[in-house]
């Protein structure tokens, strides 16, 4: 299946199984770019809380989040092997 204007790729098909690869390029592309821009520090203190209640809040967001997990994901601390 061609796009309409002819460059000669595959349409984005609708249904992609398991995840949308192309959702996930997408994101993956933007957030490289975010990242290169140099926008994380400044993104992340806007993030932060502005008062002691805005913290505690989050807090307890964090917590409740937590008890409904099954656990955090032991990839998470696996050292990641160097690309060489």
């Amino acid at each position: 299946m061609s796009d309409p204007k002819g460059s000669g790729k595959a349409k984005d098909p609708e249904m992609q199984g398991e995840g949308n690869y192309t959702a996930a390029r997408r994101y993956d592309e933007a957030t490289t770019e975010f990242v290169k821009a140099g926008k994380v520090d400044e993104a992340a203190s806007k993030a932060r809380p502005k008062t002691e209640a805005e913290a505690d809040e989050m807090k307890k967001a964090e917590q409740a989040g937590k008890s409904h997990a099954k656990g955090e994901d032991p990839a998470l601390h696996k050292k990641q092997k160097s690309q060489g």
